[in-house]
């Protein structure tokens, strides 16, 4: 988990490049358009569009709602509890903003059966590359990027995580 700016700048640079990735393979596929060059075109727009929304909106928000719903857990678990709180609350967001930016930057015609289908389409794909793959692989670079604060052996030590709201 990040511990400061610069860190949570890591992260959420490492979380959006992926997300955007796989998300526009998984759309190009659906949409039975995929080459490498579409991937190439709308990963540096998408990267912009996502990383802009969760810094502003939807990483504040997410959190926010995170750190309300966990603030009677028992300490001693918040770790994972953490994870899969604002991992959650992020999928959900994104994928209702992003959906719409997919439908915009490809000229689809806006309706709300058009939006519906391609957040139900997005959502069960963004769901699990988050948990599953994105996540897991965003949190093991950041770890091994991370060096040991003053007065820790070792990094992330994850026995008293109070600071954490403030910082990610």
């Amino acid at each position: 988990m990040p511990r400061n700016f610069k860190e949570a700048i890591i992260f959420t640079c490492l979380m959006c490049s992926m997300m955007v990735l796989g998300m526009s393979i998984w759309n190009l596929i659906v949409a039975g358009q995929f080459s490498w060059a579409h991937v190439a075109l709308g990963f540096i727009p998408g990267f912009i569009v996502a990383f802009l929304l969760d810094v502003v909106i939807v990483g504040p928000i997410a959190k926010k709602i995170a750190f309300a719903i966990l603030s009677h857990i028992n300490p001693h678990d918040k770790r994972w509890m953490k994870i899969g709180a604002i991992s959650g609350t992020m999928v959900l967001f994104m994928v209702t903003f992003m959906s719409l930016y997919g439908l915009l930057f490809n000229r689809v015609p806006l309706s709300l059966p058009v939006y519906g289908r391609a957040w139900i389409t997005n959502f069960v794909a963004a769901l699990p590359l988050n948990f599953l793959i994105v996540g897991p692989i965003s949190r093991f670079i950041l770890g091994h990027i991370q060096k040991p604060l003053p007065g820790e052996d070792k990094v992330e030590d994850f026995d008293d995580d109070d600071e954490l709201p403030t910082i990610i």
